[in-house]
């Protein structure tokens, strides 16, 4: 499947914002990257807003630019708030979920774990990363040792971080249920989708 291999750090202090989670370096060096990046103060057009919103999503999930504008075709089609549909389609993908439920320490790990084999879903193996996980299925790390030790090497690193309340988690028998769709303050709360929305409607 293909992803993005490039630098993380550089996009993150691009946009001002850990795109793929908090890093040293990000937090050393805040500012744009660059020789002038300390000291750079642009104005940006409508459309560069509208842009760099997208692409900061884009970055966050993971996804090349076809992919993406899948989702958002599918959103579109869909009923309800285009924008808010638009980021259920992304959080519910299954390796956002297993992500979210801390088996991954990274977005990027979750696909790597989805696509390796080592997670069900309502009992069946499933290694598509892009499967969109409905409320009330189940989710669980196989049981295999390879599996269930890297789950859980994860979940004890990833302690800090909260499950959404959309989501339960049975952690001795590393097991999760979806158990309805996520609310809009339950996801990307750096994203003003309206605006990815007006940009790919110009």
């Amino acid at each position: 499947m293909a992803r993005y291999t490039g630098p993380t750090t550089r996009l993150s202090r691009r946009f001002s914002q850990p795109l793929f989670g908090s890093t040293k370096a990000y937090e050393k060096r805040t500012y744009p990257p660059g020789q002038h990046g300390p000291k750079l103060r642009r104005k940006l057009s409508e459309y560069a807003v509208g842009l760099n919103e997208k692409q900061k999503l884009r970055y966050i999930y993971g996804l090349l630019e076809r992919q993406f504008r899948r989702v958002f075709a599918k959103a579109k089609r869909s009923r309800g708030v285009t924008g808010e549909v638009f980021l259920q389609l992304l959080e519910t993908r299954l390796d956002s979920v297993v992500y979210l439920l801390g088996f991954a320490k990274s977005r990027a790990a979750a696909r790597q774990i989805v696509n390796h084999g080592h997670i069900r879903v309502n009992g069946h193996k499933l290694d598509i990363a892009s499967y969109t996980v409905q409320p009330g299925d189940e989710i669980e790390v196989k049981n295999a040792p390879t599996s269930r030790q890297i789950a859980t090497r994860n979940l004890e690193e990833t302690r800090a971080r909260n499950v959404p309340g959309w989501l339960t988690r049975n952690d001795e028998a590393l097991k999760a249920t979806m158990t309805r769709l996520p609310n809009r303050d339950e996801m990307e709360p750096g994203i003003n989708e309206q605006l990815i929305v007006e940009f790919y409607s110009r």
